[in-house]
């Protein structure tokens, strides 16, 4: 690797630049690895632990971390899928949320993925585009590319595209129908399956974890009726159970319950029909479940 790395160390391989590269320099710093890049060096030394963080291409990282240069990579699903490399793995990150999808030219003769046998198919995810062939028994001419896909058709290089999708704009703008959804894609963490670290693997895993976790959920608490009590615990019903402690006042009860945040404005209604009041929001930054 270099002489700014230590092979004793557990090596962990993120983005090196774009969203994706704040994103998990974020979500590692907020799982307690202490580090700082400087200057857009390769590498970095996290603080008080045996831990290298090396910034890389982001569509390398799957293969870099089959071959052992890295423990640990943080990388899209969709990457590691076209690497073909066999990783382990350790957690999905709940961002980075994306589609491959087979697409063709509007009313169009290919209605169905056999149509596709013999066609010429433009896609930066040539490996992941051969397997979904497969399964249906046909063949066709890849045209590999690195870039934008979506102009192919209309410039007489391909008769349909494999691509990442979002939103159905790109499509229409350029007279494309979604023809079938080969998978669905996040940012996830892989690992070596040989590295020799795994316990400080894991160790890192689970802190990585409840900081994802942390994310998906708010912290609820409300006072309610006493006699409204085990209707509000059906509404937040915590991860075990709510905690429920009696107020001064014991005809009320206070509940502190954990609760799906994109559910929180629902719930809070819910609980405001009921009778509760003070209904408060706090959000949790990390947690262990």
């Amino acid at each position: 690797m270099s002489s700014n790395t230590n092979s004793e160390n557990l090596r962990i391989g993120v983005p090196s630049k774009g969203r994706l590269a704040e994103l998990s320099t974020q979500l590692l710093k907020e799982a307690g690895l202490r580090f700082r890049r400087q200057d857009r060096s390769l590498f970095a030394r996290v603080k008080e632990m045996p831990i290298d963080i090396t910034f890389l291409r982001t569509d390398d990282i799957p293969v870099l971390c089959g071959e052992g240069a890295i423990d640990l990579g943080i990388t899209g699903g969709d990457l590691v899928s076209e690497s073909g490399v066999e990783l382990t793995h350790r957690l999905k990150l709940g961002v980075g949320n994306c589609r491959l999808a087979v697409c063709v030219p509007e009313g169009g003769a290919i209605r169905q993925p056999g149509d596709l046998n013999g066609k010429r198919i433009a896609t930066s995810f040539p490996h992941v585009t051969q397997e979904y062939l497969s399964k249906f028994g046909a063949t066709a001419h890849i045209v590999e590319l690195t870039g934008s896909v979506e102009v192919m058709i209309a410039l007489g290089i391909a008769d349909a595209i494999v691509d990442l999708v979002e939103t159905g704009s790109t499509l229409a703008a350029n007279r494309l129908t979604l023809l079938d959804e080969i998978g669905s894609y996040e940012t996830v963490i892989v690992q070596n399956p040989k590295t020799p670290h795994t316990a400080l693997a894991d160790r890192i895993v689970r802190r990585v974890e409840g900081v994802v976790i942390a994310r998906a959920y708010s912290l609820l608490e409300y006072n309610v009726p006493s006699e409204k009590l085990a209707e509000a615990e059906k509404i937040t019903p915590g991860f075990n159970s709510p905690t429920v402690n009696k107020l001064e006042d014991e005809n009320w009860h206070s509940v502190r319950a954990m609760v799906k945040r994109g559910e929180v404005i629902e719930i809070m209604e819910q609980l405001e029909a009921l009778g509760a009041t003070a209904v408060l929001e706090t959000s949790i930054s990390n947690c262990r479940l």
